[in-house]
């Protein structure tokens, strides 16, 4: 999944998607889905009891939104961008894949390399 917990996002298609950029509060990767905090509300009529002293009311939840419906948001760009993986590499060169990353180190094994998502278009790396 292209979301992580924290992201700044935007929702490009659905009737949220004038509203602008807010944070992912929750993924769910099984389901392809992501919880954005203030998006996507739904009403909910909630019953009341009278044993335990509540009173019926409505209630504004979240509700979760399909990954694909949502873009990463670049503070620098002010847009909507995409973000694609890469690997840093020795002196945080990046590289397109784990094999180049890890032969820039030379004889030195690293402990371990890391991964990144690089938006191409504003030189962001997203961590």
């Amino acid at each position: 999944m292209h979301l992580k917990t924290g992201d700044l996002v935007t929702i490009i298609s659905g009737r949220d998607k004038k509203l602008g950029p807010a944070k992912v509060a929750r993924v769910y990767p099984t389901e392809e889905k992501v919880l954005i905090e203030g998006r996507n509300l739904r009403k909910r009529h909630m019953r009341g009891n009278e044993s335990l002293g509540t009173q019926s009311r409505i209630v504004e939840i979240e509700r979760p939104i399909y990954a694909c419906k949502v873009a990463l948001f670049s503070e620098k760009a002010g847009k909507a961008v995409r973000a694609s993986i890469r690997w840093v590499g020795a002196d945080g060169a990046l590289f397109g894949s784990e094999a180049e990353a890890e032969t820039s180190f030379g004889a030195a094994a690293p402990a371990r390399i890391k991964k990144v998502r690089f938006v191409a278009s504003t030189g962001e790396i997203l961590d």
